[in-house]
């Protein structure tokens, strides 16, 4: 560890990554590296993986809200408006997640034809 340019580093990880196209079914995999500051005593590899899964579901938020809501391309940039509506699409995607529904664009797309149906997801109809 002494030769890696990270002062603090007490582990590096080799991750293999396996994914599976839904399109042509095809397995690619990739590698990656990462480095922390934890040592062996404080985390086994199975929690860095655990950690490391956690931190990608928090990522998975991230990409859903800016691709399907264009969140990076926001100009909401002053007081409490980035954050307020941030909780108003996490609002969507949970009401959404917990009717169920899987396609969250399309969702989107069929909740703002009718003013009615957001409220019907919600139960307040």
């Amino acid at each position: 560890m002494a030769n890696l340019l990270f002062p603090h580093a007490c582990q590096a990880i080799e991750l293999k990554r396996h994914r599976i196209s839904r399109k042509t079914g095809r397995t690619t995999i990739k590698t990656v590296y990462a480095v922390t500051s934890l040592t062996a005593e404080q985390a086994t590899p199975a929690q860095l993986a655990a950690l490391i899964r956690n931190h990608w579901e928090i990522e998975a938020l991230h990409h859903i809200r800016d691709t399907t809501f264009a969140e990076d391309a926001s100009q909401l940039r002053t007081c409490n408006a980035p954050q307020a509506m941030a909780s108003w699409r996490n609002l969507a995607l949970g009401a959404m997640r917990l009717a169920g529904i899987r396609n969250i664009a399309a969702a989107l797309r069929h909740n703002a034809r009718d003013a009615r149906r957001p409220l019907t997801l919600l139960g307040l109809t």
